[in-house]
């Protein structure tokens, strides 16, 4: 499965190179060697991926085909409800998250071919940027054990870095599909809200969640997306805009693309070797036609305060019950970032909703008439080491969110690994796909400093 892209595996399935089911043994074996390690799974479904396989298999002998993703494997964050499989949402409660219905994102990929192999762990009740989680195991980075793997999506970005699965689905709320594809080299989009449904998943902050793609390749992210996508029924927030051809777009040439380099803020406090990457990923655009510009953004400093108000209420109120009756089950961190959320007034939350819309209707019309697109660090260091990320008091990964945060706003992508390689078998230390490394623990007092105070 290392040497597979998710397109590439499609389109071999496709051919008769390789079969559904003979895919669907080749990741369930490597979870089953790697996976005692590395965390990346909550629950695995041997059974009902290879029975899903089995019909797959089958149906093209009688001229039917489910659709582009037609017997690739796939994974899901355990915070999307699939019926028959538990949603733990990384509590220590099986069943914690039930929905009347499948989960709309998996309920489309799954319509389109896709094999379910399982739920995916990730930070518990998706609040923490780092990949810890004390009720399943912490999530391992696969380049480097004992490193963070960025959260909350932490399990969505391990199982596509170590090859344990072909794509993922994670969320995003301050950084939780971004963060942890940055830190385990995989691509990760945060959708514009409403362009994925979020219907049958796990609110963490309904005015702030998003549902995206992780996987290897911008084109696998792609053909995920183009499924993922489009109205529903089900959640009243998903947009009816028509949704394009995303990987038509992705053969266009970037020739007079405006691209914007911030001059401040997203620079600021970030590791030479982190923005030396960034940089020379924008002199290659420029080498391919792009104009390449730095300019001056909002400071996005505020954005990020203000919709950390809005994110811990929410949060707050979804999970009232469980701070109130079993407070004891939550990991003490989760805790006390759930009672942060029950001190904030309503006032408070309703200004900072007002000034949310404000505050983004300005960055748009400042930055967006000058660029189409910024590029930015999405963390402000390589990944340190989980022990050193969440040293300390409780509040300090959850306060010192800092001007390099990768919270807000914007929608960075982490980058993709090179195809050869697999971390998880790898002897060698470090990752340098795409201009960034991973070869030494970070010593920085800065680590924690890469925690939004809701990251999902």
């Amino acid at each position: 499965m290392t040497d597979w892209t998710l397109a590439g595996l499609a389109a071999a399935i496709h051919a008769g190179t390789i079969s559904p089911v003979e895919a669907t043994r080749e990741c369930l074996a490597r979870i089953e060697r790697l996976d005692g390690g590395l965390r990346a799974f909550i629950t695995v479904d041997p059974a009902g991926a290879l029975a899903t396989a089995r019909r797959l298999e089958a149906e093209p002998r009688r001229g039917a085909r489910r659709g582009p993703l037609h017997g690739v494997p796939l994974a899901f964050k355990d915070l999307c409800f699939i019926r028959g499989l538990p949603t733990s949402c990384g509590t220590r409660t099986a069943e914690y998250f039930l929905a009347e219905q499948d989960c709309t994102v998996v309920t489309r990929l799954a319509a389109a071919g896709a094999v379910t192999l399982g739920k995916l762990n990730m930070t518990e009740l998706a609040m923490g940027p780092f990949g810890d989680n004390a009720h399943h195991g912490h999530a391992q980075n696969p380049w480097r054990a004992g490193h963070c793997t960025g959260g909350s999506s932490s399990g969505s970005a391990v199982a596509v870095a170590a090859g344990l699965a072909l794509g993922a689905v994670g969320t995003d709320t301050g950084g939780s599909i971004r963060l942890p594809a940055a830190a385990c080299g995989i691509v990760g989009l945060k959708p514009t809200y409403g362009r994925v449904s979020r219907a049958g998943a796990m609110p963490l902050s309904w005015s702030n969640d998003h549902v995206g793609p992780m996987a290897r390749t911008v084109r696998d992210c792609a053909l995920l997306l183009q499924v993922m996508a489009g109205p529903d029924p089900l959640d009243a927030t998903s947009s009816r805009a028509p949704v394009p051809d995303y990987l038509a777009a992705l053969g266009r040439s970037v020739a007079g693309l405006r691209v914007g380099v911030a001059e401040n803020f997203f620079f600021q406090g970030v590791h030479a070797e982190m923005e030396a990457a960034v940089r020379k990923a924008a002199e290659v655009i420029a080498q391919l036609g792009a104009r390449v510009v730095e300019l001056h953004v909002p400071d996005p400093q505020t954005m990020s305060d203000v919709t950390n108000i809005v994110s811990r209420s929410e949060a707050s109120t979804i999970h009232a019950r469980l701070l109130r009756e079993r407070p004891h089950d939550v990991q003490p961190v989760v805790r006390s970032r759930l009672e942060l959320g029950t001190r904030i007034p309503a006032y408070d939350y309703l200004q900072a909703l007002r000034l949310r819309a404000r505050l983004t209707r300005a960055f748009i019309a400042e930055v967006f008439a000058e660029v189409d697109a910024l590029v930015a660090p999405v963390i402000p260091e390589p990944a340190p080491s989980l022990a050193h990320a969440t040293d300390g008091p409780v509040h300090v990964s959850w306060w010192r969110a800092r001007g390099a945060s990768p919270a807000s706003p914007g929608r960075s992508t982490g980058s993709g690994c090179r195809r050869s390689a697999c971390p998880a078998d790898s002897p060698r230390p470090a990752c340098r796909s795409r201009s960034r490394s991973w070869a030494a623990p970070s010593t920085s007092p800065s680590s924690s400093a890469w925690a939004t105070p809701i990251s999902r």
